[in-house]
């Protein structure tokens, strides 16, 4: 029994056993089953996505095989634009090529059209000077000709002048006068000059002095009142109305020998020098004789650096004179003898006999120098503005000195220079010869025009304010007042015109070649060259 409940106990584990193999076989082929299952799910699912895959695969095949074609194609197409870039290059290189060519042919043909342009331009050019040459020649011919013209008709008026035919003479000054102002020629050269003088009438004299006059003055701020003196003691104030020239006798007495005279511009005070060595001083208050007893035989006056001081120079002394209190402040004696004075930039200067000048600082100081020309100096004159300084000798001579020392000799006169002044580039020159002499500085070659001829020694002479009239003292005593400015002369020539030349006047005196002109409307400035 105990067998039996054994085997059946085995029996019973045995499938207690087989059930739970059982079970647990079939627990784990239900695991196995679900696994499968799942995985069969999984499948399932891995199909769809593998289908859905293909199908997008077998889209982008499709694209891609689409998109091969496209590319195929464009491949195509770019090798065909390659082909055609690579043509088109060639064609353009080929092109290119060619612009290069034509680039040079282009320079080239430039190079020659410059070569030919400047060849046409220089020959131009010679073709323009040899114009302008030629008609250089003609305006120089023609300029040549018409100053000589202008001269020649300058000369036949004074001939015609002299003849007492004075209507033609004013015609022929005037032309002359317009041909040479149009061909810029010199207005002053003498035939032109005298003939313009001449026909303006523009000379007056008057014998008003006994005995010779030795200097003349100009009233302070007038250019109608002047005051003049005589070696035969007289002093003589003038007043000059029109043509007529009213004169007062100041003083008179011939025991004096009056040398120089000044006049005070302040109050008008005259002060005449006797070589008698007295001094008479007029006002309106009267006349006062001062003896210059340290003076022996006083000649020149010369005002000082101070404008109240006279420097009273005598021929081996001089003295300082007061005009306010008209006393002598000191003198001196010297050791040389002055031959003649003037003044160097407002400053008195002395010469002597023996080549020296002196620069007159104060009585007691000079400053000494030899004279840089050789003769005896008897006038001198300097301008502070040029620079211009001129040595008159007893010879006749003039010399010219500008302001870097360079010496001109200027010979024109026939005798001993008594006068000179300078007005910037004008030398005006007085002498025993009678003629009152201009000379311009700057010329290249200086040469004399004789402003006026009064026939006797010239003593001295002076300018109005303006440089319009030169009044001369002469040595037979007259007073002259010549005209000097251009253009008042000229005004004067017109108004004596009275008619035009005829047309057998125009042919004699000037050429029938040249085209006629009314005089009236000759010095018209139109069409001038």
């Amino acid at each position: 029994m105990e067998k039996r409940n054994i085997i059946t106990g085995a029996v019973g584990l045995l499938l207690v056993c087989t059930s739970v193999a059982g079970l647990i076989g079939w627990g784990a082929s239900r695991h196995q089953i679900d696994k499968m299952s799942a995985q069969m799910d999984e499948m399932q699912r891995q199909e769809k996505r593998s289908a859905v895959l293909r199908s997008i695969s077998n889209q982008m095949e499709e694209i891609a095989y689409q998109q091969m074609k496209i590319s195929d194609k464009q491949r195509e197409e770019a090798i065909e634009q390659t082909a055609i870039a690579n043509e088109m290059r060639e064609r353009s290189e080929s092109e290119r090529q060619k612009a290069i060519i034509a680039q040079q042919n282009a320079l080239a043909s430039e190079q020659r059209a410059l070569e030919a342009y400047e060849q046409a331009e220089y020959q131009r050019h010679q073709a323009d000077r040899q114009r302008i040459k030629a008609e250089t020649s003609k305006r120089v011919a023609d300029t040549l000709s018409f100053l000589a013209l202008g001269r020649s008709l300058g000369a036949q008026s004074n001939t015609q002048f002299r003849a007492g035919n004075h209507e033609i003479a004013a015609m022929l000054s005037f032309a002359s006068y317009v041909y040479t102002d149009r061909y810029h020629g010199d207005i002053y050269y003498p035939a032109i000059y005298q003939s313009l003088s001449q026909s303006s009438r523009s000379t007056t004299e008057w014998p008003k002095h006994e005995g010779p006059i030795s200097r003349i003055e100009f009233m302070p701020k007038s250019n109608n009142r002047l005051v003049s003196v005589s070696t035969y003691g007289e002093v003589l104030l003038h007043e000059k109305s029109g043509n007529n020239l009213k004169t007062k006798i100041l003083f008179k007495d011939k025991q004096y020998d009056f040398r120089d005279v000044y006049v005070n511009p302040a109050n008008g005070t005259i002060y005449a020098l006797s070589r008698s060595s007295h001094l008479i001083v007029w006002n309106n208050k009267g006349t006062k004789i001062i003896p210059l007893e340290t003076i022996p035989h006083p000649f020149k006056m010369q005002l000082m650096l101070k404008t109240n001081e006279l420097l009273i120079i005598g021929e081996k002394s001089i003295a300082v004179f007061d005009m306010d209190t008209n006393t002598v402040l000191e003198s001196r004696n010297l050791k040389f003898r002055v031959t003649c004075s003037s003044r160097y930039n407002y400053m008195p200067m002395l010469f002597d006999d023996k080549g020296k000048m002196y620069y007159v600082e104060t009585i007691n100081k000079f400053k000494t120098k030899k004279v840089p020309v050789v003769g005896t100096v008897t006038a001198y004159a300097s301008s502070k503005g040029s620079g211009y300084e001129a040595y008159g000798m007893s010879d006749g001579t003039i010399f010219l000195r500008d302001s870097h020392g360079n010496t001109r000799r200027l010979v024109g006169h026939r005798s001993r220079i008594s006068f000179l002044k300078i007005n910037y580039q004008r030398v005006y020159s007085g002498s025993y010869d009678g003629s009152l002499n201009l000379w311009i500085a700057t010329s290249e070659k200086v040469e004399p025009m004789t402003l006026l001829n009064v026939g006797s020694w010239i003593r001295c002479f002076t300018f109005d304010a303006d440089k319009n009239y030169v009044w001369i003292g002469d040595q037979k005593g007259s007073l002259s007042e010549a005209l000097i400015s251009v253009p008042m002369i000229i005004e004067k020539v017109k108004k004596q015109l009275t008619r035009n030349f005829s047309e057998t006047e125009w042919n004699y005196y000037i050429d029938e070649n040249v085209r006629y002109e009314s005089l009236m409307s000759m010095d018209r400035k139109e069409g001038r060259p």
